[in-house]
C-alpha cells in the first residue's frame, strides 16, 4: 500500500444532521475535503489538472463505525490498495484525535477520464505518486516488466492476449503516448517499452545507438516470451525498426510505421541535433521541450486539446538529460535505410498525420510506394503525434490492419 500524507480535518455543524450527527453524505464531502488536502501537501492540487486527466468516483463504500460530533478533529489516513491500468482505489481510515476512537472507514474506486470522459491510462506523474501497480499479471489487465539489457533496465508494459504488437516510441517521449492504443487494442497483446534513457527506463550515460536500440528490443520480446511481433514505431520508433529488421528480420512479422522516414541526417540536421543535445546539457529537458513543441503537433491539437500539449511537454521534461544527449546522438548517427525499403517482406502499414511538419505526408508516402504491397494512410488533423492527437482515428487504422493479420 501507499499513504498519502494523513490530515486532519475539523467537524462543522453545517455537516451535521438534526440530531447533531456528522451526517452519511456529510462524510463523502469530508474524504474529498482531505484527499485534495493531501495533495496540496505533496505534489499539488493541480496534479490531475496538469496530467490531463480527472479522477472520476465510480463506486464508494463507507462503513460508520461511530458518531461524530461539530467541533471533533477526525484524522484521516488514505492509503492506496490497488493501482490499475486506468483505475485505482483509495481507503480513508478516520478517527477522532482526542480518544483515539474509530469513526470511519471508506473505499472508493476512481477512474482517470480524459476531456470529454473516456477512460484514460494513469499518467506517469500520478502513477508515481500512486506507486506500483498491483493484481492483474501478464495476461490479465497489464504488467510492468523489468527487462535488464545492456548496461540498461527497462520498463516494458505488457496488456493481454493474441498477436503480439510491440509498440516503440518516438524521441523524446516515451511509452505513455501510445496509451489510447494499449487500452483500445483489447483483442492483441500489446507491449510498450520505455527505450533506455525515456520515461521510468533507466539512463546510462552512454552506449546509445540504433542497433543498441534494436537489441534491446530483442530482449523486451524475450522477456515477453515472444518469437515475433507487429512491431509499430513512430518517429525513431521507426528507425529503431528499421535496424531491427537490419539485425533481426526473423523477429518482426508485420510493420507499422507512424509518422517516420528512411532517409538519414543531412549535414544540417545533423548540426542540429549537436545543438540540440548541447541545450539539453546547459539548460535541461524542459528548454528542449520548449524548443519542439512548436513543430511536434498540428495547428489544431495547439488550439483544441491543450491536454496533448501538457502530456507531450511533460513527457519530455520528464526525460533525462543522458537520455535525451544519447538518443540524439544515435539519432545524429543512424545510418539511411532507403535500400532497405524494397527489401522488406512483411506486411506493412505506412501511417501518418496530414499535418506532419516532420516526416510530411508527401514523405511517407513515396516510402510506401518503394515498400513491396504497404498500404498508406494520413490521420485528419494530426502532426507528428497521430497516436496522441487523434487516438480513435489512429487506433481505427491500426486495428482495420491488425484485424487482416488476424
Amino acid at each position: 500500500m501507499t499513504a498519502f500524507p494523513t490530515v486532519d480535518c475539523t467537524v462543522y455543524p453545517y455537516e451535521c444532521d438534526a440530531f447533531g450527527h456528522l451526517n452519511e453524505a456529510a462524510f463523502l464531502a469530508l474524504f474529498e475535503r482531505a484527499r485534495w488536502e493531501s495533495l496540496a501537501r505533496g505534489p499539488g492540487m493541480d496534479v490531475f489538472r496538469r496530467s490531463g486527466v480527472w479522477p472520476a468516483v465510480r463506486k464508494a463504500i463507507i462503513e460508520y463505525r461511530a458518531g461524530a460530533y461539530p467541533g471533533d478533529v477526525l484524522r484521516v489516513e488514505t492509503l492506496v490498495t490497488h493501482r490499475g491500468t486506468t483505475s485505482f482505489t483509495l481507503k480513508h481510515v478516520a478517527t477522532r484525535v482526542g480518544d483515539g476512537v474509530l469513526i470511519s472507514e471508506a473505499e472508493l474506486v476512481f477512474v482517470c477520464i480524459d476531456s470529454i470522459g473516456r477512460a484514460t491510462p494513469i499518467p506517469q506523474e500520478i502513477a508515481r505518486l500512486l506507486g506500483p501497480r498491483t493484481g492483474g499479471g501478464r495476461t490479465g489487465g497489464g504488467d510492468v516488466l523489468r527487462v535488464e539489457t545492456g548496461g540498461a533496465v527497462l520498463a516494458v508494459e505488457v496488456r493481454g492476449e493474441g498477436l503480439p504488437v510491440l509498440f516503440v516510441h518516438g524521441f523524446p517521449f516515451d511509452r505513455s503516448m501510445w496509451k489510447h492504443q494499449l487500452a483500445a487494442l483489447a483483442r492483441y497483446q500489446r507491449i510498450a517499452p520505455d527505450l533506455r534513457g525515456a520515461g521510468a527506463s533507466t539512463a546510462p550515460v552512454d552506449g546509445y545507438s540504433m542497433s543498441r536500440y534494436a537489441d534491446d528490443l530483442v530482449a523486451v520480446l524475450d522477456a515477453a516470451g515472444v518469437d515475433r511481433a507487429v512491431v509499430c514505431g513512430l518517429s525513431m520508433g521507426g528507425y529503431v525498426t528499421f535496424e531491427l529488421l537490419r539485425r533481426h528480420p526473423d523477429r518482426v512479422h508485420a510493420l507499422i510505421l507512424c509518422d517516420t522516414k528512411a532517409e538519414a541526417d543531412s549535414p544540417q540536421a545533423r548540426h542540429g541535433r549537436d545543438e540540440l543535445a548541447a541545450l539539453a546539457e546547459r539548460a535541461g529537458a524542459t528548454a528542449v521541450a520548449e524548443r519542439l513543441l512548436p513543430e511536434l503537433l498540428a495547428p489544431a491539437t495547439h488550439t483544441a486539446q491543450p491536454e496533448v500539449v501538457q502530456q507531450v511537454k511533460a513527457m519530455i521534461a520528464g526525460t533525462s538529460v543522458a537520455g535525451l544527449v544519447g538518443a540524439l546522438h544515435a539519432l545524429r548517427d543512424r545510418p539511411d535505410s532507403t535500400a532497405l525499403l524494397p527489401q522488406i517482406r512483411v506486411p506493412t502499414l505506412v501511417l501518418g498525420g496530414a499535418d506532419d511538419q516532420i516526416a510530411p505526408p508527401a514523405v511517407m508516402q513515396a516510402m510506401a510506394a518503394v515498400i513491396p504491397g504497404s498500404q498508406f494512410a494520413t490521420v485528419p488533423s494530426a502532426g507528428h503525434l497521430a497516436p496522441l492527437e487523434q487516438p480513435l482515428a489512429t487506433s481505427r487504422r491500426l486495428a482495420d490492419f491488425l484485424g487482416a493479420l488476424a
